[in-house]
């Protein structure tokens, strides 16, 4: 899955951008400085693979991952092709959540000014204007497509049937100023319809507010603006100084830990940008242990078993006979997988069997 990064020009994408994915190359000070999306893996930092290395040493350590897209700024009139328009917003289209980069620093590192679209910081503003243009080529995507389901509908199909009543829904929901998100259908064919029609305002939004250097944790008079925003439409919000972000993912390992202390963090804020995007998109991890390598490997909450072991390799899924599963919790009691099993703790899984965040799997299957 994907998750791509927005905002206006300036704001701070690029650098967000390059910081999380350790690229070398920081963000132009102009309008478009990103033309055609970048696209980066960025790590799930996650302690419990330290944990589950303290007791089974291993030769390799291998963190979840998330893909992550750099979508060049956007600007008011977007959707009607002003700035790169159109082009923007096909590559929106295409990711599975959005983190929209706000900017909520006044000044960049020496007290020089950064220029700004709109000539002055309200982040309140910025994602208005942002949503707005979402929202109208949603409402494009909308006008073109309801003549056709209108017919559609009239044949009796149940399917075009309840394309046709989204439709119809979704247009006035857009009209008055409301995301995609917001509306809220009840019957399944019309939730799988909604999924289906691909909206760009229905995917869920993670605001990174990018901070001042002396406001870290985002306590600002516009960070509580944006906080005040993103609770109210169930959204969530991370705050990061992405210049202060790119300096750490530039520096060796000791450094950056005797940075970190000095700033009175206990590690990079982009790390808390990278697991709430991963949560944002539903993903949560499971792992295998052994000697040659420890890995947390990427699922859907609510996937199965089988499909657990579909994403190892999909001969795993497809000869599925069952999966032996422990905790972190009872590896730290037991101390090893063997004491594990003795004990009784090793649980035997089937079919059915709904993984669970930080299982630590075996799975046994036959081709």
């Amino acid at each position: 899955m994907d998750a791509g990064i927005v905002g206006l020009p300036n704001v701070g994408k690029s650098t967000l951008f390059n910081a999380l994915t350790k690229a070398n190359a920081l963000a132009a000070n102009y309008p478009f400085a990103t033309i055609e999306p970048n696209v980066g893996v960025v790590p799930i930092p996650d302690p419990r693979l330290d944990t589950i290395v303290s007791f089974i040493p291993t030769q390799k350590i291998v963190p979840a991952a998330l893909r992550l897209v750099d979508i060049a700024g956007i600007v008011k009139g977007a959707s009607a092709g002003e700035g790169l328009g159109n082009k923007f917003l096909s590559h929106i289209r295409e990711v599975d959540a959005i983190l929209h980069v706000v900017r909520c620093f006044t000044k960049a590192p020496g007290g020089e000014e950064v220029l700004h679209v709109s000539g002055s910081v309200d982040p309140l503003r910025d994602i208005e204007v942002i949503n707005t243009e979402l929202m109208l080529a949603d409402l494009e995507t909308i006008d073109g497509a309801l003549g056709k389901a209108e017919r559609a509908a009239k044949s009796g199909d149940k399917e075009s049937i309840a394309r046709f009543e989204v439709l119809k829904k979704l247009k006035p929901h857009l009209s008055a100023g409301k995301p995609a998100r917001s509306l809220k259908v009840d019957d399944p064919e019309q939730q799988r319809q909604m999924r289906m029609l691909g909206m760009i305002s229905a995917k869920r939004v993670l605001y990174v507010m990018n901070v001042d250097e002396d406001d870290l944790e985002g306590q600002s008079a516009a960070c509580k603006a944006v906080r005040e925003l993103a609770a109210g439409e169930g959204s969530e919000v991370v705050p990061v100084c992405a210049r202060i972000e790119s300096e750490l993912s530039q520096l060796p390992d000791a450094e950056r830990t005797e940075m970190l202390e000095a700033l009175g963090l206990k590690e990079p804020a982009l790390a808390a940008v990278a697991r709430a995007a991963y949560h944002l998109l539903g993903l949560q991890s499971f792992f295998t242990a052994g000697p040659k390598e420890v890995r947390a490997w990427t699922v859907s909450c609510g996937a199965t078993a089988p499909q657990g072991a579909g994403v190892i390799h999909t001969d795993f899924e497809r000869g599925f006979i069952r999966a032996e599963i422990y905790s972190l919790d009872d590896l730290a009691q037991y101390k090893n997988e063997r004491a594990i099993r003795e004990a009784g703790r090793l649980r035997t899984e089937g079919r059915d069997y709904v993984m669970k965040d930080g299982d630590i799997c075996h799975f046994l299957f036959n081709v």
